[in-house]
């Protein structure tokens, strides 16, 4: 697919023609058991209290539709600003959706109560750059006293709009996690904080490439429009097959491999930084906030 190939600023080059055309969405949904797409106001409530009760420990690919997904990052201190900064240098990649106070896990800018330490479905624990626990049910005990947490937005958040607009979700209709992969595109620096940019991959029809990146543009603080699309090569990926994290999903004829930019490159500059202590939520295993998308 020439004509879409990204930048480091995670830019989109060349796009020509860009033309969508939105079908009915009923009978998608009827013949594909995709998820519903209403914003019931106390789905994500009860999400998160199945996550507390360890009763949900997976990936929340399809999980409430309608309501914003975040990643989750916890910083000591005094990494917080150069992290503060590092994002804002790579929006595209790790978009700030709220930032707690030190100290605080009730992220008040998009819940009304909740609490990070249990909300989140599984989590991965990192010391001077190792992940040393991982995919852990509470971390309250690992806390800091200090901790600082942010919520970057996730591409699990237009899952839904993509089905609704007749675009297959693979990961969903696997029932596996979305596939992501290390590239070779590296990341702006900030202080400390340095690596490259992961991406997610999603199998599209060519004929629904523009469609995807009309819809997806439409959610900033999700990661918007793709990155990339069309050779995975170009971004270093060697085999689609063997995803860095998640699972991996059928590429079928007639599609070509869309990428978005995730954020699971906090994860991978926080391992490629060093950085002393971190708490992160396990890859796929998002925050589900209160906030709804249009």
């Amino acid at each position: 697919m020439e004509g879409f190939i990204s930048g480091n600023d995670g830019g989109i080059k060349g796009l020509k023609d860009l033309k969508a055309s939105l079908g009915d969405v009923d009978n998608y949904l009827n013949h594909n058991d995709a998820p519903s797409s209403s914003n019931d106001d106390d789905s994500k409530i009860s999400f998160r209290s199945l996550c507390r009760s360890t009763t949900h420990t997976g990936p929340t690919n399809g999980k409430c539709p309608g309501f914003l997904q975040c990643n989750l990052v916890v910083l000591r201190k005094e990494d917080a600003f150069d992290f503060l900064l590092f994002c804002q240098r790579n929006s595209k990649a790790c978009p700030i959706v709220d930032v707690c106070e030190n100290g605080s896990f009730n992220p008040t800018g998009v819940t009304k109560s909740s609490d990070l330490r249990t909300d989140l479905p599984a989590y991965n624990v990192y010391s001077n750059g190792k992940l040393v626990q991982g995919n852990l049910s509470d971390v309250r005990s690992l806390w800091p006293s200090d901790g600082v947490a942010f919520l970057l937005g996730c591409s699990f958040t237009f899952d839904h709009v993509l089905i609704a607009n007749r675009i297959s979700a693979r990961h969903i209709e696997m029932k596996r996690n979305v596939s992501m992969y290390k590239t070779n595109l590296k990341c702006r620096e900030a202080g400390r904080f340095k690596g490259n940019v992961v991406v997610t991959m999603r199998p599209v029809k060519g004929g629904d490439v523009a469609k995807v990146v009309t819809l997806s543009c439409k959610y900033p603080e999700a990661h918007g429009a793709p990155i990339h699309i069309g050779s995975p090569s170009d971004l270093g990926i060697a085999d689609l097959s063997k995803p860095d994290w998640g699972d991996p999903v059928e590429v079928r004829e007639g599609e070509v491999p869309v990428f978005h930019a995730c954020g699971v490159t906090s994860q991978e500059v926080i391992m490629s930084s060093g950085v002393s202590f971190a708490i992160t939520h396990s890859p796929g295993c998002m925050f589900v906030s209160d906030k709804i998308i249009d």
